[in-house]
């Protein structure tokens, strides 16, 4: 007879699978080519987000992109959370993360995967989702910049997750925001320089940074 603990594990293994599976669909690629855009890892940062697929000009398919990437955060934990409760969830929205990041198809070249993360806690813990869009719109309004507003989002899950009460979120955000600080280390370097590429909300030609 099979023990409970090696189901539960084989359970854990299968929504990890499916959470990276699903988190590694390239939508800001996939999008954008099907809008005539292009291969957006050709232009801007070359990443596949909907930051770097607004700088194709379309701000219709960046939000889809968003939108997509989102999903592809959120699904996986809803499914997982129903099958084989939290811990598959919390481990299916951090695969999915991952995906994101480190797809299979793109030869683990993704994005940053903050949108991904984002729809991940909104079914794991909505009021966290919340406040990093709060921290992510404020910093944003006041700089401009995508990339500080999302490493400072990330960096202040983990305390907000403490100081909420959802303690089993801590470790996970804190590998998430890990993992965006090393996503994001380029922006850094540009930060540093004063180089960094700022948000722009009108449409600029391809290939513009």
């Amino acid at each position: 007879m099979q023990d409970a603990g090696d189901v539960s594990l084989a359970l854990t293994a299968v929504w990890t699978i499916f959470g990276y599976l699903c988190g590694s669909i390239p939508f800001g690629l996939l999008l954008a080519r099907m809008g005539g855009l292009g291969d957006v890892r050709s232009i801007g940062s070359g990443n596949i987000g909907a930051t770097n697929v607004l700088r194709t000009g379309s701000k219709k398919i960046a939000l889809a992109t968003l939108a997509c990437d989102m999903l592809k955060g959120a699904i996986p934990v809803l499914l997982a959370r129903l099958a084989a409760g939290e811990t598959a969830a919390v481990v299916a929205g951090v695969a999915a993360f991952l995906g994101h990041v480190l797809p299979v198809w793109l030869k683990f070249k993704g994005g940053k995967g903050v949108a991904t993360y984002l729809g991940a806690l909104f079914v794991l813990y909505w009021p966290l989702a919340l406040i990093f869009i709060a921290i992510w719109v404020i910093l944003a309004l006041a700089f401009w910049f995508s990339s500080v507003s999302s490493l400072v989002g990330s960096a202040a899950m983990p305390v907000s997750a403490w100081l909420l009460g959802h303690t089993h979120l801590i470790l996970p955000s804190m590998f998430v925001a890990g993992v965006i600080f090393y996503a994001h280390r380029e922006n850094l370097r540009r930060l540093a320089r004063g180089e960094e590429s700022r948000i722009r909300l009108r449409s600029s030609p391809p290939g513009a940074q």
